[in-house]
C-alpha cells in the first residue's frame, strides 16, 4: 500500500502522502462543489440537469471534481444505487478520489431549490425554528443522529448545515431555518447538532458545515442576499457580536466547514478599523482576519453558491452574489475569494479559470496545496478512502423507520406554540368522531381523524384552519419564487372573512411561522391561534386535541406592526417595540378528556 492507503495511519499522514502525489489538475478538482443530479432509477445523468450545469463524467473524469450537493433523489434504494455508482466512476480517476455527497436540509417540509428539499423517504421533524421553539439541546441531538444515520444509509456525508444564524430580523426570508433569535440558546443548539452529525466512535459521521459566517441573520430591510436589492448585512445596534456567538461555540466544538454568507457588510467597524464592504465570501478582513485568525479556525472554508459566474437556468438567470466586486471579471473574482483563504468554490465547476490562474502565476500552487490538503483531510476523517460505498439492499429498511418517522411526528406536535385561546377551546374535543368540521387547508383524511368535514361554515361545529405566514411573492430572478420575502401583514381582508367564519361556528386557526408575521387583526377573531414550524396537517391535529400537548415557545418575536419592525434594528434580538407575542411566549393547554381517549 502506498501511505495514503494505509487505514492504520493518521488522517493528517493519509493525507499529506496523497497531496505529493496529485497533479495540479486533481488538486484543483477538489476545491469545486457543485450541483449534481441523478438519472432515473439511479442511474448517472450524463446531460446537464434542470440545474446541473454538465454530464457527470465531464465533471468526475474530465474535471476531477469530487465534491457534489445532490438535489432531487427517488427514493431511498435508487439513491443508494446512484451514489455507489458515482463512487464506481470516481475510482477512474488517477488516484482514485473517492465522492463526496452533500446536502441541503431534507428532514423538514419546506421546499426550496435553494436552501432546502423535502425528502418524503426520510423521517420528517419540525423545522430548526421549530426545534428551537423546544429549546432541548438533547432532542436536537437525537435529531441530528437521525439524520446522520439517514444521510449515511444512501451516501450522503456532509450535511450543508446546520444554521448558526440568529433570526433578528423579521423578515429575513430564511428564519425557518435557524433555531431563533438567541443567542446563547442558538449557540447551544448548534453545539448539540454537531454532536449527532459527527456520532459516536465507529459509527458513520456526517462532515458539518456550519453557516453563514459571520451570521446572515441582520439584512438591511429584512432582504435576502441571495438577490442584489439584499446585499447588505448592517449592524445599528452594534450586537455584530451576538450574530458572532454561536460560530465561536461551532468552532470550539470542532466544525468540519464554515460557510460565508453572500452579504456585504455595510458601516461595521470592528477594534477601530471599518470592514470593506464587499461580500464575506471576498473579503479578507472577515475570513483571514477573523475567522482564521482570531477565531482560529483550520477547518475548511466553501463559500456559497455561485460567487464567481452568473447562474443561467432555463429562461432565468440569477446574477453573480459578487456583491462588491459586482465590476471584477471571473477569474479577478476567484482570486479576491482565495486571498480571502476560502478553500472551495459553491456551486462552480470553472476549473480551467482557477487552471489558468496557477499556471499564470497569479495565485502559486502552494497556496492550492493548502486548501487542497484540508479538504482531503475530511475525506480521510469520515473513513470515505477506505470504504465509500453503502448497502443498497439495506438503504430503505434503514431510512425513515416506523420509530423515527414516529419521534419526528411526536416532536412536530409538541413544537407547535400555542398563541391565543379565547375561551379555553384548547384540547379541540371531538366528541368520539361526531364532530362536524368546516376546514381549510387540512387534507380530507385528517379531517376525518377528527370528525365529519362539511362544506359551509354554517353547517359545523368548529372551523380548522391552517394558513402560511404573509408574504409578497416575487418572479423576477431565478429562485424569487421560493422566498418568502417583503411585509409581514395579512392582506386586508383576511380579518373579515375569518370573523364570518367565527360568527357561524367557533375558529381554530394555525400559521405556519416559516418566518415572523404580524398577527395583531388576526388574533382578536380567533377563538385559538397556534403557531407551527413546518408541521403535518396530522401532527397539529393531535397538537390540538391534546393526544400529543403541544409544548413550544416562540423562538422569535411575533411584532405588533409593521411600523415597529421598520423601527427596529436589524441586528438586535427582539428589537421590535411592544411585541404583540415576544419571544417565549406560548400558553399551555389542558389534558385530553377522558371521554375522548
Amino acid at each position: 500500500m502506498d501511505p495514503f492507503e494505509d487505514p492504520r495511519r493518521s488522517p493528517e499522514e493519509r493525507a499529506d502522502d496523497l497531496l505529493t502525489r496529485l497533479s495540479l489538475e486533481e488538486k484543483v478538482g477538489l476545491m469545486f462543489h457543485t450541483v449534481i443530479e441523478t438519472g432515473p432509477e439511479g442511474t448517472l445523468l450524463e446531460r446537464p440537469g434542470a440545474i446541473s450545469k454538465s454530464a457527470t463524467s465531464e465533471v468526475v473524469l474530465g474535471r476531477r471534481m469530487n465534491h457534489f450537493n445532490i438535489h432531487g433523489l427517488e427514493s431511498a434504494e435508487t439513491a443508494a444505487r446512484w451514489h455507489n455508482r458515482l463512487q464506481e466512476l470516481a475510482e477512474q480517476t488517477p488516484h482514485g478520489i473517492p465522492v463526496t455527497v452533500s446536502t441541503d436540509p431534507r428532514h423538514g417540509g419546506a421546499q426550496n431549490a435553494g436552501t432546502s428539499w423535502v425528502t418524503s423517504f426520510f423521517s420528517l421533524w419540525p423545522e430548526p425554528l421549530g426545534l428551537g421553539a423546544l429549546a432541548d439541546p438533547e432532542l436536537v441531538e437525537e435529531w441530528a443522529e437521525t439524520v446522520r444515520r439517514e444521510y449515511a444509509a444512501v451516501g450522503i456525508r456532509a450535511g450543508l448545515h446546520p444554521v448558526a444564524d440568529l433570526a433578528t430580523e423579521p423578515r429575513w426570508a430564511r428564519q425557518r431555518e435557524c433555531f431563533g433569535q438567541d443567542p446563547e440558546l442558538v449557540a447551544e443548539l448548534v453545539r448539540a447538532a454537531l454532536a449527532g452529525l459527527r456520532g459516536r466512535d465507529g459509527e458513520a459521521a456526517v462532515q458539518s458545515t456550519v453557516k453563514h459566517f459571520p451570521g446572515a441573520g441582520p439584512q438591511k430591510d429584512g432582504e435576502d442576499a441571495h438577490f442584489p436589492y439584499g446585499r447588505d448585512q448592517i449592524y445599528p445596534g452594534g450586537r455584530f457580536e451576538d450574530h458572532l456567538l454561536p460560530f465561536r461555540v461551532a468552532i470550539a466544538d470542532g466544525a468540519d466547514a464554515i460557510m460565508p454568507y453572500y452579504g456585504r457588510p455595510v458601516g461595521l467597524t470592528r477594534d477601530g478599523e471599518e470592514i470593506e464592504a464587499v461580500g464575506f465570501g471576498f473579503n479578507r478582513q472577515v475570513l483571514t482576519g477573523l475567522l482564521r485568525g482570531e477565531l482560529g479556525f483550520d477547518g475548511v472554508i466553501v463559500s456559497d453558491w455561485e460567487l464567481v459566474n452568473d447562474n443561467h437556468v432555463g429562461d432565468q438567470v440569477l446574477p453573480a452574489r459578487a456583491w462588491g466586486v459586482e465590476e471584477l471579471t471571473p477569474a479577478e473574482r476567484m482570486r479576491r475569494i482565495l486571498e480571502a483563504w476560502a478553500d472551495q468554490f459553491g456551486g462552480e465547476e470553472c476549473t480551467e479559470l482557477l487552471l489558468d490562474l496557477v499556471r499564470e502565476g497569479a495565485i502559486p500552487e502552494q497556496r492550492i496545496d493548502e486548501s487542497a490538503r484540508r479538504l482531503l483531510l475530511v475525506k480521510f476523517r469520515l473513513g470515505l478512502f477506505d470504504d465509500p460505498y453503502v448497502d443498497e439492499s439495506a438503504a430503505a429498511a434503514e431510512v425513515g423507520t416506523e420509530v423515527s418517522r414516529r419521534r419526528g411526528h411526536e416532536v412536530q406536535a409538541r413544537s407547535v406554540v400555542v398563541l391565543h385561546d379565547d375561551g379555553e377551546v384548547l384540547p379541540l374535543r371531538t366528541s368520539g368522531g361526531r364532530l362536524r368540521i368546516y376546514a381549510e387547508g387540512l387534507p380530507d383524511e385528517v379531517v376525518t381523524t377528527l370528525g365529519e368535514p362539511v362544506a359551509d361554515p354554517a353547517d359545523a361545529d368548529v372551523a380548522l384552519l391552517r394558513l402560511g405566514a404573509p408574504f409578497q411573492p416575487r418572479d423576477d430572478l431565478f429562485l424569487e419564487s421560493w422566498f418568502h420575502q417583503g411585509d409581514l401583514e395579512p392582506t386586508p381582508g383576511l380579518a373579515h372573512r375569518l370573523a364570518r367564519i367565527r360568527a357561524a361556528c367557533p375558529l381554530i386557526v394555525d400559521i405556519d411561522l416559516d418566518r415572523a408575521a404580524v398577527l395583531t387583526t388576526i388574533a382578536p377573531v380567533c377563538d385559538a391561534l397556534t403557531g407551527s414550524f413546518g408541521v403535518s396537517a396530522a401532527a397539529w391535529a393531535e397538537a390540538i386535541t391534546g393526544v400529543i400537548p403541544p409544548q413550544g415557545r416562540l423562538p422569535i418575536e411575533l411584532p405588533r406592526s409593521m411600523a415597529a419592525v421598520r423601527a427596529s434594528h436589524e441586528d438586535v434580538p427582539g428589537g421590535t417595540e411592544d411585541p404583540l407575542y415576544p419571544c417565549g411566549h406560548g400558553l399551555e393547554i389542558g389534558p385530553v378528556p377522558d371521554h375522548e381517549g
